[in-house]
């Protein structure tokens, strides 16, 4: 069997980050509102896993929301978490880790929790994206350290040049309505 060509592969060229919050009586709903929120809710969104392809730029997201089509099929790695339980803490993050060498791929991770802080779900994010990007550049670092002892490891090791996240936290505030909460890394071609 023949490789296909190169021309075959879609390969995203930028990537933004986005984030939303939405509350309906019906769950479907409020998941749409979080996506009305995170201005994305326009896309037929296909969710992919954790790779950031070698090369892609980071764009904002009002560029990289001008660049999509309404009923385009969208790439994106996607966070996201809902409930209807009243005074409820919930959080959907991304994290993103980016290898110095342009010409290595990076990762983006996805987490969501309940009672965790926005920071403390955007710092395990980016802690996940991180040591995923880690162990394939062969960093050593223990696990068990704490993000900051490991973001230090990082960035003496010369091979991780950045780190980042993109965090949805809210609390439940109507009873008997859910709320969703979103974060999303959304890929351009």
């Amino acid at each position: 069997m023949r490789n296909p060509s190169p021309g075959a592969h879609l390969v995203p060229r930028a990537v933004f980050f986005t984030k939303g919050v939405g509350a309906h009586r019906d769950e479907l709903h409020s998941f749409e509102r979080a996506l009305r929120n995170a201005g994305i809710e326009k896309c037929n969104l296909v969710q992919v896993s954790s790779i950031l392809p070698p090369g892609c730029r980071m764009i904002s997201k009002a560029k990289g929301l001008e660049a999509l089509v309404p009923g385009a099929i969208t790439y994106c790695v996607m966070s996201r978490c809902c409930t209807n339980e009243p005074q409820r803490l919930l959080v959907a993050s991304v994290g993103c880790a980016v290898p110095a060498d342009p010409l290595s791929y990076g990762y983006i991770s996805e987490h969501h929790a309940f009672g965790q802080t926005g920071k403390q779900a955007g710092d395990y994010a980016e802690d996940l994206a991180a040591a995923m990007l880690a162990s394939t550049l062969g960093i050593d670092f223990n696990v068990d350290e704490s993000w900051d002892e490991k973001k230090e490891i990082f960035r003496i090791s010369g091979k991780i040049v950045r780190t980042r996240n993109a965090t949805q936290s809210a609390i439940v505030k109507n009873s008997g309505y859910h709320t969703t909460v979103l974060a999303a890394a959304v890929f351009v071609l």
